[in-house]
């Protein structure tokens, strides 16, 4: 009797694991860049497995992509090691920390009134990209950290031609990087953006990357060049000290899992909102009468659970070494199932009925890349430094770029940030904390396929990366999932905004009935870089964003020595 019991508990626990495939046999990268795209191939083609691929990949995003990413800025790898059984999954938090002399009100004045601070050293939080690398390099990747890092020096020492994006967002922040000397010189030419086309080369970035070659994770946070780094921070009137160099750690974390429509979603946990909104909004769904994909009842849905979610990460959402966050509850079926009685299906929910606003803020200027090797293994990364080119302060002989993800804490935690989102005490500074993001490096996986996806765009990433989701759990062809019109809702402003193709003028006619109030964005937003595994074809497909300059490959490997 006790034995029949456990049978059904038995089937469900089987239905939900992956079962181990034979490995695709090829390779694929979709990132940003096509120069980083070709320098994961390279050392996959050297030998190297996708833990080192991904290495060469995030260091030459840094050094391609100021803009985006950079060795002075941090991020979130979800990583995939394929095994004999079934695979396993592991998440590495390299997301900056608060500066130990940093605290809940500094950036508040005498009246209590918050400073915005952007621009200077000020704004940035300890970098944890180098102790990524180190760490992938050490725990997961076959080849000395040297090799991986070879292609990031050698673009930096010969130089990438400016692009047009680079253009565009040196024009958002030409006043902040006109006041640093040091990053005028490197990223600019005669004070203004460079004509596309022109080279950058940053010598001092190869030798920064060249001494984290060869000593690793002591080679950035101690020794002379962190000597360095704190110096120069502090001419500047930044608060770094040593101390804040020698512990930081990055820390590896059990990724998110639930199951929806028929996948195993493994995705990004705390101090990643994204995880507990992907399950609030998926699990959601699954509660929710079934209806057409695309169709304005479909739609209506999705805004009504991201309005929710988004609510959530406002109130309740923080670094969980630091405050207490009631995980288990916020991923749990129960939870998404009571998000999804609330619902009314004719009638816009005003976000404000929720409860009181809570407003919070974050920058847009990320990177995403997606790889798989040969083998199966498999990494999905997210990297910032915050808004375009991050604080907008290059420390003078090192070539390091440093963010400003200090303004995603929530500075005042009555207040808003720059980019409109709700904060809370949750999120508020303390020393050595992690603030609170939307980077969703994010898998979806079953006995038929492996899907990779993620993307930058600040708050709108989690929308992003779930409409992605939906699309690859529909069988839509991964170009659908990286081109399809986007639209977003985070609660507060309380308004849909949306990219200009996004529903045709019936459908937002439909949705204003509702109750909807919908807002253009005035531009496409996104850089999404996706592959498939499609394990019963044995083939792997890879998208990258039309909307970025980044290239996406697949191939059979090509050994070079």
């Amino acid at each position: 009797m006790m034995l029949r019991s456990l049978v059904p508990a038995l089937a469900l626990l089987l239905s939900l694991t992956v079962q181990a495939a034979p490995a695709p046999g090829q390779q694929a990268i979709a990132s940003a860049h096509p120069i980083a795209t070709e320098a994961g191939h390279r050392i996959m083609d050297q030998g190297g497995n996708a833990f080192d691929a991904a290495i060469a990949v995030a260091a030459t995003l840094a050094v391609v992509e100021p803009y985006g990413s950079g060795i002075g800025g941090g991020g979130f790898f979800l990583l995939r090691q394929a095994g004999e059984d079934e695979p396993q999954y592991r998440f590495i938090d390299a997301r900056e920390t608060a500066p130990l002399a940093a605290h809940r009100d500094m950036f508040l004045d005498e009246q209590d009134k918050l400073k915005r601070v952007i621009n200077g050293p000020l704004a940035a939080g300890i970098p944890g990209t180098p102790a990524a690398l180190a760490h992938l390099a050490g725990h997961y990747g076959r080849l000395p950290l040297a090799q991986s890092l070879a292609p990031a020096i050698a673009a930096a020492e010969e130089g990438f031609a400016v692009g047009e994006s680079y253009r565009t967002l040196v024009g958002f922040r030409l006043d902040a990087m006109q006041q640093d000397a040091e990053t005028a010189r490197i990223f600019l030419r005669d004070n203004q953006a460079p004509a596309a086309g022109d080279l950058v080369r940053q010598p001092e970035l190869a030798e920064t990357l060249r001494r984290m070659a060869e000593h690793g994770h002591a080679g950035f946070y101690s020794g002379p060049l962190a000597e360095r780094l704190v110096s120069g921070v502090k001419a500047a009137g930044g608060i770094w000290e040593q101390g804040d160099l020698d512990s930081y750690r990055v820390i590896e974390r059990d990724p998110v899992r639930f199951s929806s429509r028929g996948f195993d979603v493994i995705t990004s946990p705390l101090p990643s909102a994204g995880g507990i909104a992907l399950a609030g909004i998926l699990q959601g769904m699954d509660q929710l009468p079934e209806a057409a994909h695309g169709s304005v009842q479909w739609t209506h849905q999705l805004v009504e659970l991201m309005r929710r979610t988004y609510r959530d990460r406002a109130v309740l959402l923080g670094d969980s070494d630091f405050v207490e966050v009631p995980e288990e509850r916020l991923l749990s079926v129960d939870h998404a199932r009571r998000l999804a009685a609330g619902v009314d299906p004719q009638r816009a929910t005003p976000s404000l009925e929720l409860g009181p606003a809570i407003p919070f803020h974050e920058g847009t200027n990320t990177t995403h890349f997606s790889l798989i090797d040969r083998e199966g293994n498999a990494v999905a990364a997210t990297l910032s430094v915050n808004l375009p080119f991050g604080a907008a302060f290059t420390v003078p002989g090192t070539g390091v770029l440093l963010n400003n993800e200090m303004d995603d804490f929530a500075a005042d935690p009555d207040g808003r940030n720059s980019y409109g989102l709700e904060g809370s005490e949750a999120n508020a500074i303390a020393p050595g904390k992690r603030p609170l993001s939307s980077m969703t490096p994010t898998m979806l996986e079953n006995e038929n396929q492996l899907a990779v996806l993620g993307t930058p765009g600040g708050s709108r990433i989690i929308s992003m990366v779930l409409l992605g989701t939906l699309e690859a759990m529909a069988g839509r062809p991964v170009e659908e999932w990286v081109s399809r019109p986007r639209f977003h809702h985070q609660y507060l402003p309380d308004h849909i905004q949306i990219e200009d193709a996004a529903f045709s003028a019936e459908q937002r006619r439909a949705l204003e009935k509702l109750g909807h109030t919908i807002k253009p964005v005035g531009r496409d937003y996104g850089d999404m870089q996706v592959l498939q595994w499609d394990k019963r074809r044995a083939e792997i497909s890879a998208a990258s964003d039309p909307r970025g300059e980044g290239e996406a490959t697949a191939r059979r490997p090509v050994r070079r020595d």
